[in-house]
């Protein structure tokens, strides 16, 4: 069980649906809180995808990131500051998917304890490395070691800050609503 389901037990499909407009709402919000750094900007869009998954699990996670990237590509104004698809960020935006299911995945197999949901961020936030260097080597003039070093090195810190904030939230969530109900 998410943590979603716990706190409404009872979903509809038009509660899913509010669900997933307000999960890519919270994405898009995430992503305007940004450090611009060339090619890629740091910002805290995978804090958010972290949460949506471990929130709602990998089926409504997905469809969040899924309905963020259609948003992203009809033209709305929810990518950072200067990011399009296409450019040197799309990889890391379709890195989200993977990124969301994993971690919605831990979030269905019980991740709500400290640890487990750490493990699960942490891993989660490796998995979105893989299609955003392969394609910052692809469109820009960096090779694959200099997509490495401007589109991963400076990121891995604050994505294990990141982790470990979504596990303390996810696990605060769950104990929370543990001595809430008594």
């Amino acid at each position: 069980m998410t943590l979603s389901k716990a706190l409404l037990p009872t979903q509809t499909l038009a509660s899913r649906a509010l669900m997933v407009l307000g999960g890519s709402l919270f994405i898009a919000l995430s992503a305007r809180v940004a450090v611009p750094m060339y090619p890629v900007p740091m910002t805290l869009s995978t804090l958010a995808v972290l949460l949506v998954g471990l929130t709602m699990g990998w089926r409504l996670g997905l469809a969040t990131v899924a309905a963020y990237i259609a948003e992203a590509a009809a033209g709305l104004p929810v990518l950072a500051a200067g990011s399009v698809l296409g450019g040197p960020t799309t990889g890391f935006i379709l890195g989200f998917l993977p990124m969301v299911a994993l971690a919605g995945l831990a979030a269905d197999l019980g991740a709500r304890r400290f640890v487990p949901a750490l493990a699960a961020s942490v891993a989660a936030s490796l998995l979105i490395y893989v299609p955003g260097v392969l394609w910052l080597d692809a469109v820009t003039a960096l090779n694959f070691s200099g997509a490495i070093e401007k589109g991963m090195i400076p990121f891995v810190a604050g994505d294990i800050v990141k982790s470990v904030l979504a596990a303390l939230a996810i696990s605060g969530g769950w104990a929370y609503l543990g001595r809430a109900r008594g």
